[in-house]
């Protein structure tokens, strides 16, 4: 029989409890947890039996030995006892995410546990040197001493002993987890090391860990590998030909790690490669092959590369694809006709490239604004984009934009010498036989926008020789890319009455020094991001008084010293750089005329300057996705500030939320996802009557639900996910709190309890009626400039049929419940669907019958036909149910079902003059309904009107007022954007603007699977068309 293990009490008690951490380990609670919620060492009680009742450990034999011991993500804080290492029979000991205190451990006090099989201390609290102790157990199969997670604040070094001493004697080895320590060896020393002392390795993840290259030839022994993380650190060498005999490999994750050269071909046909990542590696080059079937590929990232050509036909093999990013490469040519073969697809990026696919097509096989270029006619009269002045009239503007043309340019266009504006954007035309000099001609040109119009190659020379330019455009932000490659020509700088310099998009590369601009005292306007340009600048050159500011993604490592804005900026993006110094504490005196301020993607650390709230009129501030440490200054929610968006998501800030939300306060989108932060939600957050995006998930926040945000009236997305939240989802009966708007809404991972109040579900008005309730807006953004198309796009990260998804831009129309990962009990509430007033069509689907959850349904006033299913909850619902549908028959109407009642409507079950249909696919998505498990469903609605939500025409009236000296900005920005992570979305079906007498079709990169066909959306184009 065996003992109370009462002297337990004295190894484990000691530890405190201190936070919870590192989803998805089970939420973890004091020594007195809340009723009805579980405690790994709840259970540990003196004088009862531990093998038995205690949970996380584990016994064997008789007496009980104990064998494992599993307290991850217990949230314990404290010292380790020394009696813990006296459990000489352990054979697994797992202390993962804790905040555990391990320096009155000595060095050797591991070695004692000899039979130890599995150690797992990753998120541990374990810093400084590695124990020379675990070095000595000769038993060992699994070793994670990681630090991957938010968890972690600790830093592990291996020096004494090194990698090599640290594995040395672990020969029977297969899972070597070291991410995040501080191995600092070259390529030599650590693949030496490996392949010697562990050649049966099957996992191995070493990123982030100051290694260097070059990967040594003796890495080919460990052919046993599974999987093979080695991102973020700098190798600087070739990808290894002997990796693609690594017949095992599942996954390969190498971004980020200064790879160059090319990529051997085979890695891609390894039979059981389900994961490749070579993203960030800006000169790594190589092609996709073709892929046999068979290939089980789940993931593929080339983003950031060099990649180039055609994707071939043998695509459509990958079936078991479910993301696929490839932004930022050099591909080209159209999508094959396979592509439609990917349906598992979750997560598509085809930005910024050269494909040729264009969705607009002109009709009859005429370009819309080239139908009136007749003979005979007058051309300045007659013919659409053609503007002439003067007797005799001479062709002073020529704007084809978003014509379709196709083919060659004439050399006559460049007889027009008195052309000041000519706008060729958003077409597909061929250069090639247009001479470098030939531009030099137009000598009266002041506009140029050659956008996304298939310009390839070299800048010519002869754009440089044209003096008068005010405005140049050669950027290319969809996929109807150009192709401009080669240096920037220092010639640029002689346009001294360049005022627009918009190269964003290309394939330049070389470096840059800004001083290049430092000429051109007009411009205003400069954006050279998302090229291969490596910009550089002197802390002693001169620079404009530049308005408008984009070099994100350039490689910037420096803007003289720190990124601090130049003098007048309105508009400054830093994003996705190499910054890693800190922000200047007197950045304010920069942001005196700012609006928007973006240093996002880049490695910052210290903490926020109180001196950024002097930016009285900054409306988007965006310092996400650093290193900052530190509390949020209170001043920047404080009444004084203009802030609309401010995203602090992914940094290491602490302390508490401010309490300095006021009356008045103008705060539309609120992102700290992701940080350290403690304490309680302050109800004076319920001040910012204009907030429609609060993500506060993954910090340690720890309060009850703020019920009290139901008044915001505009409230979109709400995350509290993986906090410390507790107690019941409630909201108060008199209806003041009823979360009207809100569309997604994800609690998981917290403690809440209780059971699902109904009245919640009824209140969410946005979640069964958003077709009405989106209104005008289409995406969740602020425009931040008026009088412009500028717009900053809301993300949000959602959990989707198991995959953690960024929603780098969110629908009106899109709608998400999770509440998984917490303790609620009780039954699913009782379900009312409300579709009446649509233009449903067809025949009720007689599957609706077996949804006994339904406690009412409404299809009054559609246009529904044959007969009403009979049985289940159909039989409860009422005449009022059904009417209003002419077609319908049943006894619920009192109308019986005849062969003449279907008459005048087709097979399809559509009146004969209908012209829009709802789809019953997306009603039965919306009632794909789980208590307590995530909900994701998207009613990403099909017809004609919920297009044209994507296109809104643009407020023309001035509703901020700004400084007299920016006023002229508008006139430089009409069609400019900007974003957080991609454009914003709109429809390929054009919308016409009748104050600008443009038409704009902005393409993303999503695809849309439609039964056999698929669409296929792409970003940015711009385009003037008189009719598709």
């Amino acid at each position: 029989m065996r003992t109370p293990c009462s002297g337990w009490s004295v190894i484990m008690f000691p530890f405190s409890f201190h936070c919870r951490c590192c989803h998805p380990f089970p939420e973890i609670h004091p020594l007195r947890p809340p009723q009805r919620h579980f405690s790994p060492l709840h259970s540990w009680k003196e004088g009862t039996d531990c093998c038995r009742a205690w949970a996380g450990v584990t016994c064997e034999g008789e007496p009980g030995k104990v064998v494992a011991l599993d307290l991850s993500g217990s949230s314990i804080s404290g010292g380790v006892h020394p009696a813990l290492f006296s459990l000489t029979s352990l054979r697994s000991l797992n202390l993962s995410c804790n905040r555990l205190n391990f320096d009155s451990v000595l060095s050797r006090s591991f070695e004692q546990l000899t039979n130890l099989t599995h150690l797992n201390l990753s998120d541990s609290g374990f810093s400084g040197q590695i124990p020379v102790g675990i070095s000595r157990l000769r038993t060992l199969v699994s070793l994670d001493l990681s630090a991957p997670g938010l968890c972690s604040s600790s830093s592990l070094t291996l020096q004494d002993p090194d990698l090599p001493t640290l594995i040395r004697n672990l020969s029977n080895l297969r899972q070597l987890y070291l991410d995040g320590v501080n191995i600092s060896a070259g390529g030599r020393d650590w693949g030496r090391a490996l392949s010697t002392s562990v050649p049966n390795l099957h996992e191995l993840s070493l990123s982030r860990c100051s290694l260097s290259g070059p990967i040594d030839d003796s890495f080919s022994h460990l052919k046993s590998l599974a999987i093979l993380r080695l991102h973020e650190n700098n190798l600087s060498t070739e990808v290894p030909e002997f990796l693609g005999d690594f017949s095992s490999l599942r996954l390969l994750r190498l971004s980020t790690c200064g790879l160059r050269g090319s990529l051997p071909r085979r890695i891609f046909q390894l039979p059981h490669l389900e994961t490749l990542d070579l993203s960030m590696n800006p000169t790594l080059s190589g092609s996709l092959p073709d892929f046999p079937p068979g290939i089980v590929l789940e993931e593929l990232k080339l983003s950031a590369t060099n990649f180039s050509g055609t994707l071939p036909e043998s695509i459509g093999n990958l079936r078991l694809l479910k993301t696929l990013h490839l932004t930022t490469c050099r591909f080209s040519g159209s999508l094959p006709a396979s592509f439609h073969n990917l349906t598992r697809l979750v997560s598509v990026d085809l930005s910024i490239n050269n494909f040729q696919i264009h969705p607009l097509r002109p009709r009859n096989g005429i370009s819309p604004p080239l139908h009136s270029w007749k003979e005979g006619t007058d051309c300045c009269r007659a013919w659409a984009g053609v503007t002439c002045e003067g007797e005799p009239a001479k062709v002073v503007a020529l704007d084809l934009s978003g014509s379709s043309i196709s083919g060659g340019v004439h050399p006559a266009l460049f007889s027009l010498t008195s052309l000041r504006s000519l706008n060729l954007s958003c077409n597909r035309l061929n250069f090639d036989s247009v001479l470098s000099r030939s531009f030099e001609q137009l000598t009266n040109l002041t506009h140029l926008n050659l956008s996304d119009s298939g310009f390839s190659g070299q800048i010519p020379v002869g754009i440089s020789r044209l003096r008068t330019l005010v405005s140049l455009d050669l950027s290319a932000p969809g996929l109807c890319s150009n192709e401009l490659q080669g240096s920037l020509p220092m010639s640029i700088s002689r346009l001294q009455h360049l005022k627009i310099l918009r190269l964003a998009s290309n394939n330049l590369s070389g470096t840059v020094e800004l001083s290049l601009f430092g000429n051109l005292r007009n411009l205003s306007i400069l954006d050279l991001s998302y090229n291969r340009l490596i910009v550089q600048s002197n802390p002693a050159a001169a620079f404009p008084s530049i308005s408008t500011l984009n070099v994100a993604f350039c490689g910037l490592e420096v803007f003289p010293p720190d990124p601090r804005p130049p003098p007048s900026n309105v508009m400054v993006d830093f994003s996705n750089n190499q910054f890693a110094s800190s922000i200047p504490s007197d950045i304010g005196s920069t942001l005196n005329f700012s609006i928007f301020f973006s240093v996002s993607n880049n490695r910052l650390t210290g903490g926020i300057p109180e001196s950024v709230c002097s930016g009285v009129y900054l409306q988007v501030l965006d310092l996400s996705h650093n290193s900052l440490e530190g509390p949020i200054p209170g001043c920047l929610v404080a009444g004084e500030i203009n802030l609309r968006v401010l995203n602090l998501r992914s940094n290491k800030l602490n302390g508490t939320l401010p309490r300095t939300f006021e009356a008045g306060c103008k705060l539309r989108s609120l992102n700290l996802h992701g940080n350290i932060l403690q304490g309680a939600v302050p109800q004076s957050l319920s001040s910012c009557e204009s907030l429609e995006v609060l993500d506060l998930g993954n910090n340690r926040i720890e309060d009850a639900f703020p019920f009290w945000l139901g008044n915001l009236s505009n409230l979109r997305v709400l995350g509290l996910r993986s906090n410390k939240f507790y107690g019941p989802v409630w909201t108060p009966r008199d209806g003041k709190y009823t979360f009207s708007m809100l569309q997604i809404i994800d609690i998981s991972s917290n403690r809440f309890n209780g059971s699902l109040p109904s009245e919640c579900f009824q209140g969410w008005k946005a979640m069964t009626t958003a077709s009405e309730l989106a209104g005008k807006k289409t995406v969740v953004a602020f425009k931040f400039l008026d009088l412009t198309r500028l717009y900053y796009v809301d993300t949000v990260t959602v959990t989707s049929k198991g995959l953690e998804l960024t929603l780098v831009k969110i629908l009106t129309i899109f709608t998400s419940i999770d509440l998984s990962n917490n303790d609620f009990h009780g039954s699913i509430p009782p379900a009312s669907l409300d579709l009446s007033k649509n233009r449903l069509s067809g025949e009720i689907p007689p599957g609706l019958v077996h949804l006994s959850f339904l406690s009412t349904l409404y299809l009054r006033y559609n246009r529904l036909v044959g007969r009403i299913p009979q049985g289940g909850q159909f039989l409860t619902f009422p005449r009022a149910s059904f009417e209003g549908n002419e077609g319908l028959c049943g006894p619920q109407l009192l109308r019986p079902c005849t062969d003449a009642t279907v008459a005048g409507y087709d097979i399809g079950g559509r009146a004969s003059n209908s012209t829009v249909d709802y789809s019953w696919v997306f009603i039965f998505v919306g009632l794909g309904y789980g208590g307590g498990l995530a909900l994701v469903f998207g009613p990403f609605v099909l017809w004609g009107e919920g297009r044209r939500w994507y296109n809104q025409h643009v407020d023309r009236k001035l509703l901020a007022i700004l400084p007299s000296a920016l006023l002229l900005l508008f006139d430089f920005c009409k069609d400019a954007k900007v974003d957080s992570a991609e454009s914003l979305e709109e429809d390929p079906f054009v919308e016409w603007d009748e104050g600008r007498q443009r038409r704009f079709c902005v393409f993303c990169t999503r695809l849309e699977f439609r039964g056999e066909k698929v669409a296929i959306h792409h970003d940015r184009c711009w385009c003037t068309l008189k009719e598709i």
